[in-house]
């Protein structure tokens, strides 16, 4: 598998700006519907992987649980550095 960034970024939704990876507005309207579904079934989420791994599930149907994994394990880097600011330049884990 290619490198997963380099996944996201090809898939549009990562970008690379001043450096480092944002998120783009496809995987910002991906994460929502994700978020939404989580909040209307009720699942009682606190971690930010949860509605990350359900956006990359929706976004890669065919893809393996490793490459899932992957995929997951950068865009919360990615996430987790697009909101610490808001969160006092630490996220929460």
């Amino acid at each position: 598998m290619p490198d997963p960034l380099d996944r996201l970024a090809a898939e549009g939704l990562v970008r690379l700006q001043s450096g480092r990876a944002r998120t783009t507005p496809r995987w910002q309207a991906t994460m929502a519907r994700a978020a939404l579904g989580l909040q209307q079934s009720g699942a009682p989420w606190k971690d930010l992987r949860l509605p990350v791994v359900t956006a990359m599930i929706e976004r890669f149907p065919d893809a393996t649980d490793e490459e899932i994994a992957d995929l997951v394990e950068a865009m919360v880097a990615v996430e987790e550095a697009e909101l610490a600011p808001l969160w006092g330049g630490a996220a929460p884990r």
